[in-house]
This record gives C-alpha cells, structure tokens and sequence, in this order.
C-alpha cells in the first residue's frame, strides 16, 4: 500500500479527516488549492472528488471555468494514479482529452477510475474522470494518459 493512500485510510474515518487529507494534497501541489478540491473518496482504482462553485472559479457567464474543472479532473486522476501504482511503480501525466457537456454550477464531484496496473508495466494507460453536478447529470469528462514504468534502481 502506499504511503498517500495509508494516510487516507488513517486520516479519512476523523471528522476532519478528509479536509485534512485534502488540504495536504494541496500543500505538495499548490497549484490544486484554486479549486479548494475535498476527497470524498479513495482507493486503488478510484476516487471521488467534490469542489463548491465559488466567484473565484467563475467564467464570464457566472458557472464554474473550464480550466477549473480541468485541474478538478488532473488532481482526481492524479491522486487515484498514485495510490494504484504497485511498488516501484511510477507514473506522469501525458495528456488530456477533454470535453464540456454543459454548464457548471453548485456542487461538482469529479469521478475517477482507472485499470489495475500490472507491476513492471511501461506504457500509457488511460484514467477516465467524470464531473457531475447535483443533479447527476455529467457536465465534463476527461480521459488523461498517464505514462507508468518501473522506477530506474541505481
């Protein structure tokens, strides 16, 4: 198991579990912070992902920009990627593909899943996110390639 996904199953069962384990996501990737992004759920394979529609998010329509569910979808995938890795494992994004199916408004929760990845392998492997509102209804979706081998030993 790895280390990120042992402090989920230690830090998510706590109250303030879960906003913990975000909030330490975001120290190591500040950049994931603009979104204010809180796991909701996560194991090998997949995880769920919640963000509030808030102004600083918002395009010029008032829903929330693109570019905002695009690093809800990255910080999804990139967290699931991580967990999923067999030991000496690793993995880096390679591309995103993404499509915007209506607007974004009020709560948003990103899902994403991804395929047991076999230890040794090296090659691009897809990790599927869906960004649904309230209502259930998929208002983006994305397919980012995360290019995976084994870790170089010296």
């Amino acid at each position: 198991m790895t280390s990120t996904l042992n402090m989920w199953r230690k830090l998510s069962p706590y109250p303030a579990g879960k906003w913990t384990f975000s909030k330490a996501v975001c120290l190591k990737a500040p950049y994931f912070a603009t979104i204010k992004p809180c796991f909701e759920e996560l194991d090998v394979g997949h995880a769920v992902v919640r963000i509030k529609e808030h102004r600083a998010i918002h395009n010029h329509i008032g829903s929330v920009h693109a570019i905002a569910m695009c690093n809800l979808a990255e910080v999804c995938a990139g967290v699931v990627s991580m967990v999923s890795l067999p030991e000496g494992m690793r993995w880096i994004p390679a591309g995103m593909t993404v499509r915007y199916l209506g607007r974004a408004k009020g709560v948003l929760r990103a899902y994403a899943s991804m395929r047991e990845i076999v230890p040794g392998e090296k090659g691009s492997v897809p990790v599927i996110v869906e960004v649904k509102n309230e209502a259930g209804e998929v208002v983006f979706d994305a397919e980012i390639a995360i290019h995976v081998s084994p870790m170089k030993t010296a």
